[in-house]
């Protein structure tokens, strides 16, 4: 599999030592430990960083899918699951991005379209430098890494029933 990118990849946010602002990176944990025989396989790659910066707009090249994880105090609990389009907001040109702005970065640097990329913003609410993660937050990570797996599970069996009406259509005539 040397050479070739996994179709989908995580990418998670957020600081390990700041409360609930670790919910990205323990995501990542929690799917990687679920998810290990589709990371072998090359179908799933997991990256984690404190925060978006352009350089990241590289890592979508090739893929077919890509979600970004972050924790948010925003969102409804437990989490939302949104559509991310690129644009130049007003973190386009920091070393702090958005999703939008690293998408728009993609395609300023490829001159093409980034793939289809979604935000799963989990909610938080405590933000200390040292704090755990709290319980609330806790309970969101669990339904927001069981939404992601059976997620994958349909985008993966809709990928072989597709296949599957491929090699049908193949046999017919």
């Amino acid at each position: 599999m040397a050479g070739r990118v996994a179709p989908v990849l995580v990418f998670a946010c957020g600081n390990p030592s700041r409360g609930d602002d670790a919910l990205g990176p323990a995501f990542i944990a929690r799917v990687e430990a679920l998810l290990a025989d589709e990371i072998r396989q090359g179908e799933l790659e997991l990256l984690t960083d404190f925060q978006l910066q352009a350089e990241h707009a590289l890592d979508l090249v090739g893929r077919e899918q890509v979600v970004f994880v972050d924790a948010s105090v925003a969102c409804v609990a437990p989490f939302a699951w949104t559509e991310v389009q690129p644009a130049r907001d007003v973190t386009w040109s920091t070393h702090v991005m958005s999703p939008a702005a690293v998408l728009a970065t993609f395609r300023a640097i490829d001159d093409r379209e980034p793939p289809p990329c979604r935000v799963l913003a989990i909610r938080g609410r405590a933000f200390e430098l040292g704090a755990p993660l709290s319980a609330p937050a806790a309970d969101h990570l669990a339904a927001a890494v069981d939404f992601f797996v059976g997620w994958l599970a349909a985008r993966a069996g809709g990928r072989a029933a597709a296949g599957a009406a491929v090699a049908d259509e193949s046999r017919c005539g």
